[in-house]
C-alpha cells in the first residue's frame, strides 16, 4: 500500500491494489494495469461482482477514502460501471479514418486467409507450420486494429459460406484483439491473444469434412470425433517451436465451460484461465453469427442474447458484459434497415448512445434503388431515422460484397 495523501477536501485517501478492495469501500479514482489509465470516478463498491468487473476491465489499483467506508446494507449510492465508463473515457479517436484504413485492412484480411490455407495444406501434408509467418500476420492485424478497429471489424462481417474454417479463425483473431484492447490489456499480451485465436481451431483440419460440415444433427460418435479437434490442435502445436503457454491455454480451454460441462477436461470456474474464458466467448459468438453451408448465421443481437442466457453457467458473465460493450449493440459492419426504408451498414459505434450508432446508407427499399451514400449519425436530431431491424443481404437480393468494395475499396 502506498503512502496516503490529502485530497482537496482534506479526506485521507489511500491507494490500494484491486485485490484489497472490498464491498462498502468508497472509491475516489482508478488506474489500469499498464499505468496508462488514471480516471477520477467516485462511488461506493456495492458487491464482489462490481469488484470482479473492475478486475476484468484491467483495473490494477484504486484510491479509496477510508473515512467514508460503510456497511454495504447502509449504502445509498452505488459505484457506477467504472470498468466500462472509465475505459471509454480513456479511448482516443482512431489514428486514421475508416476509408484510409480499409484498403490496408482488406489486403491484410486476404493475406491472412491465404496464410490459413497454406497452414491447412502444411498440416494435411504432415509438415511443420510456419508460426513466424502467422505471428507476423496476426501482429499486422493488431496494428490495423490499433489504427482503426472498425475496418477489420467490417470485413469480419462479410462472410462466405464455404470458407468457414478459414474465416472463423481469422475473425476470432480480429474479435479477440478488439476485445482485449477494450479491456486495456498490454500490447505484447494482445499480440499473443491474436495468435492464439488464429490457431485455436487448428485441430479441425484433421476432422473429416463430411462430419465437420454435416447439415443435420451429429450422432454421438460424430460429436466425439468433433470434440477431438482440441487434443489434435494441441498435438500439432506441441511439435511447433516458440508457442507460448498462453496460446496453448487458449487452444486447450476454448470449449471448457464455467459449470464444468465443457470439454475435453471438464474444467470449471477458476480452473479456466481468463484468456480461455475470453476465447470461449469469442469462439461461440463468431460461430453463432457465421454463415454456414447448412444454416444461416444469427444476427449479432440474437447471439448476444444467447451468450447472456448461458451466463454464468457456461460463460463468465462479467466478460460477456464487457464483450457486448466492446462490440456495441449493433456491431460495426452489421446491415440494418432504418424506419425510413433506407438500408445501410453500421460504420461507427456511439459509446454514449449505443442504440444510435453511425450508419452508412446506400439503398432505399421503398424506391427499390440505390441512393447517394451518406453517413448518418443517428444520435443527431437532424436525422429522424432510427434502426428498425438487422437484416440479411439476401432479403433484398443485394450484393453486399460488391457494395462494400465500391464504398471503401475502389
Amino acid at each position: 500500500m502506498s503512502q496516503g495523501r490529502k485530497s482537496d477536501s482534506e479526506h485521507h485517501e489511500l491507494e490500494i491494489p484491486i485485490a484489497k478492495l472490498k464491498p462498502g469501500m468508497y472509491v475516489v479514482s482508478i488506474s489500469s494495469e499498464n499505468g496508462s489509465l488514471s480516471v477520477k470516478s467516485e462511488g461506493y463498491v456495492l458487491n464482489v461482482a462490481g469488484i470482479n468487473q473492475l478486475i476484468q476491465s484491467g483495473i490494477s489499483h484504486v484510491v479509496v477514502d477510508p473515512s467514508r467506508e460503510k456497511r454495504t446494507e447502509t449504502i445509498d449510492k452505488v459505484l457506477p460501471d467504472i470498468g466500462a465508463s472509465a475505459l471509454d473515457k480513456s479511448r482516443e479517436k482512431p489514428d486514421v479514418s475508416l476509408e484510409q484504413e480499409m484498403k490496408a485492412a482488406s489486403k491484410l484480411y486476404n493475406n491472412a486467409k491465404d496464410l490459413q490455407l497454406k497452414m491447412i495444406h502444411a498440416i494435411t501434408e504432415g509438415k511443420v507450420i510456419d508460426v513466424e509467418a502467422i505471428e507476423e500476420s496476426t501482429n499486422a492485424i493488431v496494428d490495423s486494429i490499433f489504427r482503426n478497429q472498425d475496418a477489420l471489424s467490417c470485413l469480419s462481417r462479410l462472410r462466405i459460406k464455404d470458407e468457414y474454417l478459414v474465416e472463423h479463425s481469422l475473425n476470432a483473431s480480429i474479435l479477440m484483439t478488439i476485445f482485449a484492447k477494450h479491456l486495456d490489456v498490454d500490447r505484447a499480451t494482445i499480440e499473443q491473444l491474436a495468435l492464439g485465436a488464429f490457431l485455436h481451431d487448428i485441430g479441425k483440419v484433421m476432422i473429416p469434412d463430411e462430419i465437420l460440415n454435416k447439415p443435420g444433427k451429429l450422432t454421438s460418435p460424430e460429436y466425439e470425433i468433433i470434440k477431438n479437434h482440441v487434443s489434435l490442435g494441441v498435438n500439432i502445436l506441441q511439435e511447433t517451436p516458440h508457442i507460448s503457454h498462453m496460446v496453448m491455454s487458449m487452444i486447450k480451454e476454448h470449449h471448457e465451460r464455467i459449470d464444468g460441462s465443457g470439454y475435453p477436461l471438464q474444467l470449471s470456474a477458476d480452473s479456466i484461465s481468463k484468456y480461455g474464458r475470453m476465447m470461449a466467448i469469442v469462439d461461440s459468438y463468431d460461430a453463432m453469427t457465421a454463415e454456414r453451408v447448412y444454416r444461416t448465421g444469427l444476427h449479432p443481437i440474437t447471439a448476444f442474447k444467447n451468450l447472456i442466457k448461458e451466463s454464468p453457467t457456461c460463460y463468465d458473465d462479467a466478460l460477456v458484459e464487457q464483450f457486448i460493450q466492446c462490440l456495441g449493440v449493433y456491431p460495426v459492419g452489421t446491415l440494418v434497415e432504418l424506419n425510413s426504408g433506407k438500408l445501410g451498414l453500421i460504420s461507427r459505434l456511439n459509446k454514449k448512445k449505443p442504440l444510435h450508432p453511425y450508419v452508412r446508407v446506400f439503398y432505399n427499399t421503398r424506391l427499390k434503388q440505390a441512393i447517394a451514400m451518406e453517413e448518418m449519425d443517428l444520435s443527431r436530431s437532424k436525422y429522424k431515422d432510427q434502426i428498425d431491424r438487422c437484416i440479411k443481404p439476401e432479403e433484398f437480393n443485394i450484393n453486399l460484397l460488391g457494395f462494400f468494395k465500391a464504398a471503401f475499396l475502389d
